[in-house]
Order: C-alpha cells, then sequence, then structure tokens
C-alpha cells in the first residue's frame, strides 16, 4: 500500500476504543455485521427500469449471506417475464454481494435487487424480529393457492367509464350493473385453483364452475356485461 508524503512523516498515534459497528436486528437476534456472511432475513421489494414501462417485486430469502430462495414477480413489459425466468436461474446460490453486482437482465430486475440490499444489511427486512426467520419455502407461500401473483388490472375511458379485468380473487369474467350503469359486483374465476383442478382429471367445464365465484350484489343487477367486449 502506498502513502503520500505528508503521511509518510506524520508521527503515529493509538486508535481510541473500537466497538464495531451498531447491531441490526435479524431473524430474532442483534447482529453486528462485518462481513456478508453475517447476514440472513427474507424481504421483498420492488424496482423499475429506466423507462419506467414496467416493474419487478423480488422476494429474496438469505441465509448466511448467500440467497437461498428467489421469488420474481414481473408486469408491464413482456419482455421482463423472460428476464425474471433468467433472474431466477442466477441469484441462488449468490451471495447478496454478487447478486448485487450481476446483471439480472432486466433494469427493473437489477434495481429491486439494489433496493433489497438495502433492506438486508440495514435489518430492514420482514424477518427482523422472526426467530431463526422462515424457512426456505416462505416465498412461494405468498403467492397462496394455485401459486399465482396477486394482480390487479383495471381500465377505464371517461366515455363509456371503468372495466375490471382481473383482481386479487381472480380473472373477472362478468361484471355486475344497476340500473344506472353503475358496478355494483362481479364474476370471477380463479384460474390457478382451475388449472389445479384440471390436471388432477378433473373435466375442464367442471373445474371452471368449480372455481368460480363472484362478489358484491351480483344477483341484484340489472345486467352483467362483458368487461373485455361490452
Amino acid at each position: 500500500m502506498k502513502y503520500s508524503s505528508e503521511v509518510e512523516a506524520m508521527c503515529p498515534l493509538v486508535k481510541g476504543a473500537y466497538h464495531g459497528p451498531a447491531p441490526i436486528p435479524q431473524e430474532g437476534k442483534w447482529t453486528q455485521v462485518k462481513e456478508i456472511k453475517d447476514v440472513s432475513g427474507l424481504t421483498h421489494g420492488i424496482g423499475w427500469c429506466a423507462p419506467q414501462q414496467g416493474t419487478c417485486k423480488l422476494t429474496l430469502n438469505v441465509k448466511e449471506g448467500v440467497i437461498q430462495e428467489a421469488l420474481v414477480e414481473t408486469i408491464g413489459c413482456s419482455g421482463m417475464t423472460h428476464s425474471a425466468a433468467m433472474a431466477s436461474e442466477i441469484l441462488v446460490g449468490k451471495t447478496i454481494l454478487e447478486a448485487l453486482n450481476t446483471d439480472l437482465v432486466c433494469d427493473a430486475i437489477n434495481t429491486a435487487m439494489r433496493e433489497l440490499f438495502l433492506q438486508i444489511v440495514y435489518g430492514r427486512t420482514q424477518t427482523a424480529f422472526s426467530e431463526d426467520g422462515l424457512p426456505i419455502g416462505a416465498g412461494l407461500e405468498d403467492l397462496g393457492k394455485g401459486l399465482r401473483s396477486q394482480v390487479g388490472t383495471t381500465y377505464a375511458t371517461l366515455k363509456k367509464g371503468p372495466r375490471y379485468l382481473e383482481l386479487a380473487e381472480g380473472y373477472i369474467t362478468k361484471v355486475a350493473v344497476d340500473k344506472e350503469g353503475t358496478i355494483i359486483g362481479y364474476k370471477f374465476v380463479q384460474l390457478g385453483r382451475m388449472m389445479e383442478m384440471i390436471a388432477n382429471g378433473t373435466d375442464a367445464n367442471e373445474a371452471l364452475e368449480k372455481a368460480s365465484g363472484q362478489y358484491g350484489r351480483v344477483d341484484d343487477a340489472d345486467k352483467l356485461i362483458d368487461p373485455r367486449h361490452e
């Protein structure tokens, strides 16, 4: 290591007490993080690309500095789904520092990784005060039945008003409206649940019926409309 002549000419002084870094909360403990392997936690975060055409929600489960589980959810850009497929392969097995400095194919996913890195190393994880954190597989459980992301898609024009296309319950098949044309409910189908039943041998029409439901005052509707074509 090279020192300037000015520094070389200085007399040495003793360093005072060193207490190390401030401890951060992680998985029910207070940890002084000095190396990447000292970091553990599960957390979520979002990222966006420079033109803001799409966004990514990233969930990471980190144990002793290494990413053991990754859930990559994207919306808004067709290319992001392929990027997410590659990112899910790239992320697991890397330390969080490696992942931070890895091209994750899509800027939105890269940004999400940056935001999660900050949460994790500052002790702002979802499991900061959960003893021993969460087991590997906890990220998958976030998706719920049918293993589908929670998606909301609605559309509206000033001339024709709102259209509900997909909400937390599932794919909207019919929108219920009253005599004034106000939305008072909707019918939906839970696609993940329907596909699971079909995969287990249930007839497709029967599976569709079993996976269907309704919300609101559907029975009081003046009419039901197809939100995609009417």
